[in-house]
């Protein structure tokens, strides 16, 4: 029956992470692996799901409540005026918000940068759409941006960049130094940009979020997606939206309409208390946060991982291998699992470029001085592009505290072993 499959559903593939899952589901493994909490969401918007369900909220149902609600938080966190009833979607989460952005503005041979490493979904969904992923490399260890590789990867066909921030997997948060040299390469060569932002109420130190639609330019060229998930602990409720200009966003609804046409009634409901927290909410949430942080980072530096970069942001962090292991990331954690019983992701799902971008038609009509990004903080431990795409590892610390001591237990009963020798 393979013949009778399509020619796009046969280019999406297992992934690495994938198969790794499984084998941790079979080894009963500790999961630092995904990154979904494993500790309870908030008392009351459950109780408000609870309320709906009782109330036989069942059926399909659009509650534009929830984007009266947007169009608020988005005028008082970043100043952006857009108008609930004509810039919102809300969609199945953010993946179908993002797989709906990409279906309604990319086109057959359609060009669309991602900053690597990159959320594997966000190819996927660019192929199934007939566009061209085109990966711009961030420089590690501190995957600052590189504004000539950037500028090189701009053709004629570049429709739209995909911007992430905080960002998964490394836990960037990309600086409004940055954001301005991507809005201004934005509006020079008319590209749409992306974002993902689910991470943005989850960020640490002086890392603030930033959309990238609150540039000069950007707002009439930028689809925002975001959803519940990750902010309130709720990644199975499938209640997300994308913030366009109108056409896109009507674009987007109608995309939606088509293939689920509407998110989860209940948690719709639930949807409009969950968005109406008190800013305490968001303070506790990075606190808690932060505490996972300190732990998790102080773990791996303790069995011996190099976790250069300390996460500004997410849930994830983004640890390199020692040069002392002679495995591979997905060697080390084929073992970690068998052996300690913990399960993460390889970083090379992550990764995508090549040695050098090699590009025949990059772009003539970029022209003109450009913001650069001031020099940030040295990160020791660089590395060249050939030898760094099997040795990160991404551990998630989403998780609750019993869990993540559990974790450490393992880890630690091996005294550096896993990381110093081979198993």
């Amino acid at each position: 029956m393979e013949k009778k499959l399509s020619k796009r559903a046969l280019l999406l593939k297992p992934s690495p992470i994938q198969e790794l899952s499984h084998l941790a589901q079979r080894c009963n493994a500790i999961n630092l692996a995904e990154g979904f909490p494993d500790f309870p969401a908030p008392p009351a918007i459950k109780d408000a799901a609870i309320a709906a369900i009782r109330a036989d909220f069942n059926q399909y149902r659009h509650v534009q409540a929830i984007c009266d609600y947007l169009a608020y938080t988005l005028k008082l966190t970043h100043g952006l005026d857009v108008d609930p009833k004509k810039n919102i979607a809300i969609c199945c989460g953010q993946s179908e918000a993002f797989a709906a952005a990409i279906l309604a503005v990319v086109d057959e041979g359609d060009e669309v940068l991602l900053l690597d490493p990159a959320y594997e979904t966000y190819e996927a969904c660019i192929t199934m759409a007939g566009g061209t992923p085109v990966y711009v490399a961030l420089n590690p260890p501190c995957w600052t941006l590189d504004l000539e590789k950037l500028i090189a990867a701009f053709t004629p066909r570049t429709k739209v960049i995909v911007l992430n921030s905080p960002h998964n997997p490394t836990g960037k948060v990309f600086s409004k130094d940055e954001l301005t040299v991507i809005a201004e390469l934005c509006c020079r060569m008319h590209c749409i940009a992306i974002t993902d932002e689910v991470y943005e109420h989850i960020t640490f130190d002086s890392a603030v979020h930033i959309s990238l639609a609150s540039l000069p330019g950007m707002l009439e060229r930028t689809i925002i997606t975001s959803s519940l998930s990750k902010t309130y602990s709720v990644t199975g409720w499938r209640v997300g939206w994308a913030i366009a200009p109108v056409e896109i966003a009507s674009a987007i609804r109608n995309i939606h309409v088509k293939l689920t046409d509407s998110a989860p009634a209940p948690f719709q409901e639930a949807a409009l208390i969950a968005l109406q927290s008190v800013p305490e909410y968001f303070e506790s949430l990075r606190m808690e946060y932060n505490q996972r942080r300190e732990f998790m980072v102080d773990l791996l530096n303790r069995i011996g991982f190099k976790v250069h970069f300390k996460p500004q942001g997410a849930v994830f962090v983004f640890a390199e291998l020692p040069e002392t292991c002679a495995m591979s990331d997905v060697e080390y954690v084929v073992k970690l699992i068998r052996v300690a019983g913990v399960a993460a992701v390889p970083g090379c799902g992550f990764f995508h470029t090549r040695e050098k971008l090699s590009r025949k038609e990059s772009s003539q009509s970029i022209s003109g001085p450009l913001s650069r990004p001031k020099s940030i903080e040295r990160c020791e431990g660089f590395h060249t592009l050939k030898d760094y795409r099997d040795r990160y590892i991404r551990f998630a610390y989403c998780k609750s505290k019993a869990t993540l001591m559990a974790a450490a237990e393992k880890l630690d009963k091996y005294n550096g072993s896993l990381i110093l020798h081979d198993i």
